[in-house]
């Protein structure tokens, strides 16, 4: 059974906050965001394929990755990353190409829950609340949920 992702975009303000349990363990979670090779069995909406690029998943590193959905439309995304401190946070920034000029600011923190359970809690912030809004348009809680949902059975597989 999965987790629940609880998405916040509060009125008015430029963020959103995500927050979802794994029935895994932090150093587990951990792994599937560092390893690119895992990283692109779950990130995105069901049916999109993704390519990576670029990964440095490191303090100063960067990224750059493209999915591409069923019809083989690309959508492709790129940041760096700031702070990357091992089982515990990650701050990044994070552009859409389609909107460039549009950089969010991410932090995500791993908690570790006890018996063998964790939480990754996230906070974006954007240059502005219609730049956030567009990002809530865009679906992208379709994308999250179901990456998620694979990320359990990535976490499952061990």
């Amino acid at each position: 059974m999965s987790n629940a992702v609880t998405i916040t975009a509060p009125e008015g303000l430029p963020f959103i906050d995500i927050e979802r349990e794994f029935n895994a363990p932090v150093d587990a979670v951990y792994r599937a965001y560092a390893d690119p090779e895992l990283l692109k069995l779950w990130t995105g909406p069901n049916g999109y394929e993704m390519e990576i690029t670029d990964y440095d998943f490191s303090s100063g590193g960067r990224y750059r990755y493209v999915h591409r959905d069923p019809a083989g439309e690309e959508f492709a995304f790129r940041g760096t990353f700031h702070t990357v401190r091992e089982n515990e946070v990650v701050i990044q920034t994070f552009e859409f190409e389609g909107f460039p000029d549009v950089v969010s600011i991410e932090r995500m923190t791993l908690t570790d829950l006890g018996g063998g359970r964790s939480k990754i809690s996230g906070h974006s912030v954007f240059p502005s609340v219609e730049a956030r809004d567009g990002m809530i348009a865009s679906d992208m809680e379709t994308g999250v949920v179901e990456g998620y949902e694979r990320l359990d059975q990535v976490l499952a597989a061990g």
